[in-house]
């Protein structure tokens, strides 16, 4: 399982995703988009399933994952990375589940009304609006997601949240010095609450950025399972594929600005990936690479998706493994 992507999406993506033996893929479906254009995001993957329904299917459970692995097809799971199209209005968290949604970021780089992103200069923590969102995908079964929000912001949705929680595309801090990377602080949050932290493949979260190797990210893969516990660690991509810059400015700027909007990590142009990885087809040679770092074929398979699924079932209402596992 990748725990995250936003790709251009394409039926050839589909079949790399095949082909790399990626069994469940979760999708953002939006960033900066309100409810109503979030829809529309979710009509236009219909019509994705429909075309591509030998391929790809939509799911919403764990048994939609098992089956979709009995059929040979890719589970798709919808989140958002930002809490936009919930607007002001609690309620609309119970009507996007009942169209799929199942992971949701409480902001995005800024402030949101659930929380602060980590570019703020000052992080007030989890909202009032923000302890109520919680609540509320605690109760429905949704997976909260504390990537690009604010260190206290971040704390707070753990220790608030009865469910575990996730990060689900970052690294930690100490292999590459970023504040959109994880700290300790919250690497041992996620651990005591049983949690998970999805390993980025984007360069800029990555030690050498592009020039980052199987062998770096192994083994900082490695450190990380002696402090959280290789039990609460996955793989959450960051996979851009097929985009241009573009997207990279609605990603920073939305609506919330007319000049381009700062970020540490550069200008906004998307960064060449690392050569051992640059498409889902690529996903078996970081198995391989957990292998040779030391990971048992067990530990392993839990990092390429079993320890996603572990998540899911803590989470999600009413769900018990029954072949699910990638």
């Amino acid at each position: 399982m990748d725990g995250l992507q936003y790709c251009n999406w394409s039926r050839a993506i589909f079949e790399e995703m095949r082909d790399g033996g990626v069994d469940v893929v979760h999708a953002t479906i939006a960033y900066h988009e309100n409810f109503r254009e979030t829809v529309d995001r979710i009509i236009a993957w219909d019509r994705r399933f429909a075309d591509n329904a030998d391929l790809i299917v939509k799911a919403s459970s764990l048994a939609d994952i098992a089956a979709a692995r009995q059929s040979g097809r890719t589970a798709i799971l919808f989140g958002v990375q930002n809490p936009s199209p919930i607007e002001a209005h609690l309620g609309l968290v119970s009507i996007l589940y009942d169209l799929g949604l199942r992971f949701m970021q409480l902001t995005y780089n800024n402030q949101s009304l659930l929380g602060t992103g980590w570019q703020e200069s000052y992080d007030g923590g989890l909202t009032r609006m923000g302890r109520e969102v919680v609540r509320e995908m605690n109760r429905l079964g949704m997976v909260i997601d504390m990537s690009h929000a604010g260190e206290a912001t971040t704390l707070d949705a753990i220790e608030a949240s009865n469910a575990p929680v996730a990060v689900t595309h970052a690294n930690p801090r100490w292999w590459r010095d970023t504040a959109r990377n994880v700290s300790d602080r919250v690497i041992d949050a996620l651990a005591a609450n049983d949690g998970m932290l999805g390993l980025s493949l984007y360069p800029h979260h990555l030690a050498g950025g592009s020039a980052c190797t199987l062998e770096a990210f192994c083994a900082m893969t490695a450190r990380l399972a002696g402090q959280i516990g290789v039990d609460r660690i996955g793989i959450g991509s960051d996979l851009c594929q097929g985009h241009d810059d573009s997207v990279i400015r609605w990603m920073r700027n939305g609506r919330w600005t007319l000049a381009s909007a700062d970020n540490p990590n550069g200008p906004a142009v998307l960064p060449a990936q690392p050569a051992w990885f640059s498409s889902n087809r690529d996903f078996p040679g970081i198995r391989t690479g957990l292998l040779r770092a030391g990971f048992s074929p067990t530990e392993a398979d839990g990092i390429m998706g079993g320890n996603w699924v572990r998540l899911m079932q803590r989470v999600f209402r009413g769900e018990k493994s029954s072949g699910a596992s990638p």
